[in-house]
């Protein structure tokens, strides 16, 4: 089948987005010390963060399936009064700035937030510790699962489902053998998504989490204490970050070729 031609002044302003991308990346890959990178990239601080980062990083985006599967199939498929301003709460980390994020979850979890008094009677101290950094992660990156998974459902529609139900099949054997298959490819979008926004997260962390090396401090957080002090190791941590999450992405969604 013969493929449609794109207008030829399409390329001139996808060429200039592809340059706004990459030269900035080039710019760093051109300061790293690589004399020097093997050392900075393998000190105990730095390979305490990005160890922390994998771990806290795949801890929440299990997380995020847990609970952003079901808020997409309620938001998907359910009517209820209200529904557009619930919505709208669960993308708001969309667009406040992640310092405000983790502000909120400081001021509700903290030992003087609003949940702290409950929390300190039975033991729990969640604020400035590993929890922290999770649930930091968890908040900002789960709006991006939601927002694939749900769009997928919308996409997909209901007629295999309604199908399904007629030969008798339960809510739950519905889900787990018609709604999952078709929303699929949503789905591994959104835990990409989800797993890149919680190893990038920075504001919400340090502010909910702090930094404290081997606990806390993060890869991000780690380059940005490195910027100051050792601009050097600053940069060739950014560049591990930046190649750990290509691999991600690559591994999560290989090209394809042309049919």
């Amino acid at each position: 089948m013969r493929s449609v031609g794109l207008p030829r002044w399409m390329y001139l302003p996808a060429l200039v987005g592809a340059l706004f991308v990459l030269l900035p990346l080039v710019a760093m890959v051109g300061r790293v010390d690589w004399a020097d990178f093997g050392s900075l990239v393998t000190s105990d601080s730095a390979r305490d963060a990005l160890w922390l980062s994998l771990r806290t990083s795949a801890t929440s985006t299990v997380l995020c399936v847990l609970v952003g599967v079901p808020m997409a199939l309620v938001l998907a498929r359910t009517s209820f009064r209200g529904q557009s301003v619930v919505r709208a709460f669960v993308l708001l980390p969309l667009v406040v700035p992640p310092v405000v994020s983790g502000v909120a979850l400081l001021y509700t979890f903290g030992r003087r937030g609003l949940l702290g008094p409950t929390l300190d009677v039975l033991g729990l101290e969640i604020a400035f510790s590993t929890v922290a950094v999770v649930m930091a992660q968890t908040f900002v990156a789960l709006p991006f699962l939601v927002i694939s998974v749900e769009g997928s459902l919308r996409t997909a529609g209901q007629r295999y489902e309604v199908v399904a139900a007629t030969l008798g099949a339960g809510p739950t054997t519905v889900f787990r053998r018609v709604t999952l298959p078709l929303v699929l490819p949503g789905l591994l979008s959104g835990i990409v998504l989800a797993f890149a926004r919680a190893l990038g997260e920075f504001g919400a962390t340090i502010t909910f989490a702090g930094s404290l090396q081997g606990t806390t401090t993060t890869l991000p957080t780690q380059i940005y204490l490195e910027r100051v002090s050792d601009p050097d190791a600053a940069v060739a941590l950014s560049l591990v970050l930046v190649a750990v999450a290509v691999v991600v992405i690559g591994v999560a969604r290989p090209g394809r070729g042309a049919p």
